[in-house]
């Protein structure tokens, strides 16, 4: 067991978890899919897809995306 895990860390094995935890963080925070593809410069379609766990996404804007809405991505050996 790793002594490093927060109570608010999620383990994420798919990318649809990650579109997920993106999504309710987004709402989280009351913004919309347009917002979010505002501040961080990309299409809507990009945000769409990252939500709905598309595996074909480009993974440095998922983490732009990620930054922008206060998540942070960790990998540590299972």
């Amino acid at each position: 067991m790793n002594d490093n895990k927060r109570d608010d860390d999620t383990s994420i094995e798919s990318v649809r978890q990650l579109g997920e935890l993106v999504r309710a963080a987004r709402k989280q925070q009351q913004m919309t899919q347009e917002d979010v593809s505002g501040l961080a410069g990309l299409g809507n379609r990009f945000i769409i897809d990252l939500e709905r766990g598309k595996e074909t996404i480009q993974m440095q804007k998922a983490l732009d995306v990620m930054r922008l809405l206060g998540l942070e991505l960790i990998v540590r050996k299972a």
